[in-house]
């Protein structure tokens, strides 16, 4: 048998930790691979982490509502090993432990940089409980400190407070890493807020505390721009109004009019394809695929599925990407490969009757539009008359890295377009 780590999957594009809500098994079970193992929430998917080996679990050193970044240790697995391999491995500890010799390095000194990487968790238990991290001894791999850790030492009592500002020596002072300064920077601090008699305090989900920091994280990053068009959508509401019935009896699901403007903003991405586009520090990336993620929210949360390849798609098959994507949020059966691989993002806040928004960028991507409320109003049109129109507003936000208003601006003009020119006889549903 071998002893292998479990760790922290990666269950999305730009999911970069995750929050343990259910273990599925405990210590002593034997698993069979990809058997469930943990019930894992992030801020765009709940989902099961299946176990990468088949055997015992030994350990399991996170708990329930621990939040852990991707990678993180999560627990361990006695593994039916291949014939020889306990030998290599064995082998392979002998030769890092004489290369330790040799190089005379101490356990201590070449795990070192391990030990001032904290978990969200153990910051939260440390700032709440005053606890100066910088001198507790941690358990984990490579003196990194745990959860675990820090409840040992708030049960004893004895907690080592931080040192005035003003006695901590120079070197106590010195500049945190890149790595730490940005997971500072990214991490909203708590506002100090009076509660009175009768205010409801809220606990914060592992997934609501996710989409915080992946929100921040974007509006902190990204310099956000926006703009809105306004479309006669006239000829679009009374084509599906006529066929929506028929559908409606033939394929078993609704024909709601999200996917029309799917499927005219996939082909003005194709048209300006730098819409389509990420910024990646020294270069831009343009994406070749066409994936479009889509906002389905739940009454806690906010999840952002992916219709892969969404160019290929007929109206009806966009429809029915649609309908199934929502089916799984509201099942909880949303996959990571659900979430994964999103270019640019459409989100349907009309459903909610707003007529106008201003959305945050689905980082990384550049750019996201949000297809508001279809409402009726007076239009003076061509010939000077005044008509009652069924009007639109799409609204878009860019990350001004990537995009410019007149690249937009033309990217809007040609989505309007198409709209606009929907009728029987040259849009075909299927």
């Amino acid at each position: 048998m071998a002893t292998e780590k479990i760790t922290m999957p990666q269950l999305g594009e730009s999911v970069t930790e995750g929050t343990i809500s259910k273990w599925l098994v405990e210590v002593g079970d034997v698993v069979q691979k990809y058997d469930p193992i943990a019930e894992v929430t992030t801020d765009k998917v709940n989902a099961e982490v299946p176990s990468s080996f088949t055997g015992k679990i030994k350990e399991l050193t996170a708990s329930e509502g621990d939040t852990l970044e991707v990678g993180d240790l999560i627990g361990y697995i006695e593994s039916e090993a291949a014939d020889g391999a306990e030998e290599d491995e064995s082998s392979a500890e002998k030769a890092e432990e004489k290369t330790v010799e040799t190089d005379g390095l101490t356990a201590e000194a070449s795990d070192a940089p391990m030990k001032k990487r904290y978990s969200p968790a153990v910051l939260k238990l440390a700032q709440e409980n005053d606890i100066d991290l910088d001198q507790v001894n941690g358990s984990g791999k490579g003196g990194r400190i745990t959860r675990k850790d820090i409840m040992i030492i708030i049960e004893s009592g004895n907690v080592p407070k931080a040192e005035p500002r003003a006695e901590k020596k120079s070197a106590q002072e010195a500049p945190k890493t890149a790595a730490a300064a940005e997971e500072k920077k990214a991490a909203p601090q708590s506002a100090s807020i009076p509660v009175v008699p009768g205010d409801v305090e809220i606990p914060v989900s592992g997934v609501r505390r996710a989409i915080a920091t992946n929100m921040v994280r974007s509006k902190h990053e990204a310099p956000h721009a926006w703009t809105m068009v306004e479309v006669d959508v006239t000829n679009l509401v009374n084509y599906r109004n006529s066929v929506k019935n028929d559908f409606k009896s033939k394929e078993g699901y609704s024909l709601t009019f999200l996917p029309f403007f799917i499927k005219a903003t996939v082909e003005a991405l194709k048209e300006f394809p730098r819409i389509n586009s990420m910024w990646a520090g020294d270069k831009i990336i343009e994406k070749k695929d066409i994936n479009i993620s889509i906002a389905v929210a739940t009454d806690d949360a906010l999840y952002v599925p992916v219709i892969k390849n969404a160019d290929e798609k007929s109206i009806k098959g966009l429809g029915k990407s649609v309908n199934d994507l929502a089916k799984k949020v509201r099942e909880n059966r949303l996959s990571g490969d659900d979430m994964q691989g999103g270019t640019f993002t459409v989100n349907n806040t009309g459903s909610f009757g707003s007529i106008q928004s201003q959305p945050i960028i689905n980082y990384p991507q550049a750019a996201i539009l949000s297809v508001e409320s279809i409402v009726k109003r007076p239009v003076v049109m061509n010939n000077g008359m005044i008509a009652v129109r069924d009007m639109v507003n799409l609204c878009m936000s860019l990350d001004h890295r990537v995009l410019d208003g007149l690249i937009v601006g033309r990217f809007l003009a040609s989505v309007k377009d198409k709209l606009e020119k929907i009728t029987p006889e040259n849009t075909s549903i299927y």
